[in-house]
């Protein structure tokens, strides 16, 4: 399976992040590594998708900062901290932050100046820990909506392992 990409920018949003959806757990049956994980989910949506980056910043000082990696795209920023950006700001709420328009968000950290519009979940393991955010950027102003946000917190579950969800914000309509 590991030479097929999967194509899903011709499906309506909801089919699309099912055809995500089934495609990772099928990769991924059997394996249980995080890094494996994050690094399929992320590679999956970026090409799925075609989006300017995709990945994962991991805490690895609670409440206080963020690395990057796994990822799909150009160099990301190495380190943000919680608080600071959309990354950070998604990090300290436990909540999906959806950018429009990136320009229009006080503080964003721009890693890569093509980048228009954001969207970031954080993933919550099943003790309600934050344990990364998972980013996602595209090239287009208000590239992401509610269906992007309940497609990519479905999918961040089958990373940290849970079912519980985490709420949505827009920021900046």
């Amino acid at each position: 399976m590991g030479e097929t990409m999967i194509d899903v920018r011709h499906l309506p949003k909801e089919d699309a992040y099912a055809t995500v959806d089934q495609h990772l757990r099928l990769v991924l049956e059997g394996i249980s590594d995080p890094v494996a994980t994050m690094a399929t989910l992320s590679c999956l949506l970026f090409h799925g998708f075609g989006h300017l980056w995709v990945g994962f910043y991991r805490v690895v000082e609670p409440g206080r900062l963020l690395r990057v990696g796994p990822y799909q795209g150009t160099l990301g920023c190495l380190e943000i901290e919680v608080g600071r950006g959309v990354c950070g700001t998604a990090a300290a709420t436990k909540r999906t932050v959806i950018v429009p328009d990136v320009d229009l968000f006080p503080g964003h950290i721009a890693c890569d100046a093509r980048a228009r519009s954001e969207i970031v979940v954080p993933v919550v393991d099943a003790n309600g820990n934050l344990a990364a955010v998972l980013d996602v950027d595209s090239e287009h102003v208000a590239a992401f909506d509610r269906d992007d946000a309940l497609g990519l917190e479905r999918l961040v579950r089958i990373f940290a392992g849970t079912e519980r969800g985490v709420s949505s914000t827009i920021a900046h309509e």
